[in-house]
């Protein structure tokens, strides 16, 4: 499995990922029962930061297979999208050939929450995490990068950095495309207009 850079130089691409999950605004859903619904991927390539190959695919969830409302409106993820989608085991059959044509990656994502739904997703269908490579917090990088105090949300940077969001807030594939416009700041290749 791909371990990401070993030499300490940049690794040749970034995936990028975005998970939307099972939720709910009433605690019917706990935090530990969340199950993904939808993984949005893309594979940046570090030297020129152009997004190369994109996934996509909706997930069946099994522990909570009706979605609420609340998590309908807030991803715009409908009930049928995801009663038609593949098991998370049959979606991770489909990731992994297209993940493992590229060997040199490490994985980032807007936070730490998609790097612990991963986690908490494989453990609960006892199945191997399937990216073996490094986890980066662009948030987090975007943050120390651009020098701010705080951490903002991914909407807040692409306004940071005088962007429009592209698509639907909290759909998988376009947070993760969007993770990807802001590479040039998190990477400090680029300084947000504003500073």
């Amino acid at each position: 499995m791909n371990k990401g850079s070993t030499t300490g130089a940049e690794p040749a691409h970034y995936l990028l990922i975005d998970f939307e999950a099972t939720c709910a605004d009433d605690q019917s859903i706990a935090r530990a029962q969340m199950e993904i619904i939808e993984i949005g991927a893309v594979m940046v390539e570090t030297e020129t930061l152009k997004v190369i190959d994109e996934f996509q695919s909706f997930v069946r969830p099994e522990r909570h297979p009706r979605l609420t409302a609340f998590c309908t409106q807030l991803t715009s993820i409908r009930q049928a999208d995801v009663d038609a989608a593949p098991s998370f085991a049959q979606m991770l059959e489909a990731f992994k050939p297209w993940l493992y044509r590229y060997r040199d990656f490490v994985w980032g994502s807007w936070g730490d929450y998609d790097l612990h739904q991963l986690r908490q997703d494989c453990d609960f269908h006892r199945l191997p995490n399937p990216i073996g490579a490094a986890h980066r917090n662009i948030k987090q990088a975007f943050a120390q990068a651009q020098g701010l105090a705080k951490k903002p949300g991914l909407g807040g940077a692409v306004r940071m950095a005088g962007l429009t969001f592209a698509g639907t807030h909290h759909r998988g594939i376009d947070d993760a495309r969007n993770i990807a416009r802001l590479m040039p700041y998190a990477l400090g290749r680029a300084t947000l207009p504003s500073r």
